[in-house]
C-alpha cells in the first residue's frame, strides 16, 4: 500500500546509496505513478511485468508504453511467480523482454528454478534453457538487460 511504500522511499532516500549500484524499485502496476512522483531521480522505477505488444484488446495488461507514459524505465519479466502461478513459459518471456527492449525500457530478466527442480538435480538445465530462450530477445542489447 502507499503508507509501506512511502516508508521503503523514505529510508531508500536517507542513504547512502552506493554511487556504483543502479537502485531500482518494482512496484506494482496501480502504484507506479505514485511511486514515480516521490522517488528520486537517482532511482529507478520498475514495472512488474508488461505485455508483448504496443497495444490491443489485452484486459489487465500494460504495455512498455504505458509504462514509460508515466516515467518509468524498467520492467521486470519472467519473474517466478508469472512462472509458476500464471504459466508463462519462457517462448512469451522472450517475446515480452523483446518488445520492451525494443520500446526502450530496461529488462530485469528472471531466471530460476524452483524448489523440485532443485531438488530433482536440474537447476543448471533449467537456467540454461531459460537464458538460452532470452538471448535472440537481447540481441545485442545486453547494456539494458539484468539477469537477476
Amino acid at each position: 500500500d502507499k503508507k509501506q511504500i512511502t516508508e521503503i522511499v523514505k529510508n531508500l532516500k536517507k542513504g547512502p546509496l552506493d554511487a556504483n549500484a543502479e537502485v531500482v524499485v518494482g512496484v506494482p502496476a496501480i502504484y507506479l505513478d505514485y511511486v514515480k512522483s516521490i522517488v528520486p531521480d537517482q532511482i529507478g522505477v520498475a514495472a512488474q511485468n508488461c505485455w508483448k505488444v504496443p497495444k490491443g484488446a489485452f484486459t489487465g495488461e500494460i504495455s512498455p508504453a504505458m509504462i514509460k507514459d508515466i516515467g518509468a524505465t524498467w520492467v521486470i519479466l519472467g519473474h517466478s511467480e508469472r512462472r509458476t502461478i500464471f504459466g508463462e513459459k519462457d517462448d512469451l518471456i522472450a517475446e515480452k523482454v523483446a518488445h520492451a527492449l525494443e520500446s526502450g525500457l530496461k529488462v530485469i530478466a528472471c531466471i530460476g528454478e524452483t524448489l523440485e527442480q532443485r531438488e530433482a538435480g536440474i537447476t543448471e538445465e533449467i537456467v540454461f534453457s531459460q537464458t538460452k530462450a532470452l538471448v535472440p530477445a537481447i540481441g545485442n542489447n545486453w547494456a539494458n538487460v539484468v539477469l537477476a
